[in-house]
């Protein structure tokens, strides 16, 4: 499956986000909490964040546990963002393994994370591929389910789809050919947009100040709120909205 976690706010360490919560993503590498779909996150990790000033996020990713990285841990304590998305991975059977296959993506000022599956890849997920101009599958960043949703969405923010409407749009456009898990998280480093497709999705809003999006909850404290299935979420630090994903979909031009 996948856990991942996005945040915007005031400038933190991603160790405050990730490493020092008793629950936090570095923790649901080995015991996820709520993962309804495989045991453990050991087949890569990556780490997405926007510096003062860059409109293009920078990445960190590895192909091994997160736990097994000891540059990570250094780089988290010291490093100062104000938006990040993180995730760590749990590849589907027969994808590829390597860092290009480890959330989260990145394109056009974007990160994107994908935590699910289309099942039975690669053969019963053709119809998918389908719907891709050859020049983009040949452009796919890995050999994965999640970099071939990663190209679907992208299309679709490049013809100028708002985050939420796009990622509701993809949903739907994959869901309709093939059975898969989409829980999508998507970030511009202003807002925070997200899908609930099969697993479970959290948010935690300090009005006016910070939003995290996540997974799961990092820890047991008060203001985590579960997101309904099947729902599309928009977040900033000032507002948090979550609507069925149908209503995102009407008149959708690219169905």
């Amino acid at each position: 499956m996948c856990r991942h976690l996005a945040y915007l706010g005031p400038p933190v360490s991603p160790a405050e986000l990730l490493v020092e919560p008793p629950y936090g993503l570095y923790r649901q590498s080995w015991a996820p909490r709520m993962q309804r779909h495989g045991t453990v996150n050991a087949d890569g990790f990556g780490l997405g964040w926007y510096a003062e000033g860059q409109p293009h996020p920078a990445r960190y990713r590895r192909a091994v546990p997160i736990w097994a990285d000891e540059n990570f841990t250094d780089l988290a304590r010291v490093l100062r963002t104000g938006a990040l998305l993180a995730a760590v991975r749990s590849a589907t059977a027969s994808t590829t393994a390597g860092e290009a296959a480890a959330a989260p993506y990145a394109a056009d000022g974007w990160l994107f994370s994908h935590n699910g599956a289309l099942t039975g890849w690669p053969k019963a997920t053709g119809a998918v591929a389908e719907l891709l101009e050859p020049a983009e599958l040949l452009g796919l960043e890995a050999r994965c389910d999640s970099a071939l949703v990663w190209a679907l969405l992208r299309r679709r923010l490049r013809s100028g789809q708002e985050p939420a409407r796009a990622l509701a749009g993809t949903v739907r456009e994959v869901a309709r050919c093939t059975e898969a898990r989409l829980n999508l998280l998507l970030t511009d480093g202003k807002v925070i947009a997200a899908t609930t497709w099969g697993d479970t999705l959290f948010h935690r809003l300090e009005l006016g100040r910070s939003v995290r999006v996540a997974s799961e909850p990092g820890d047991d404290g008060p203001g985590w709120t579960p997101v309904p299935d099947r729902s599309v979420l928009l977040a900033t630090p000032d507002a948090v909205t979550v609507h069925p994903l149908d209503s995102a979909l009407r008149e959708d031009p690219l169905r």
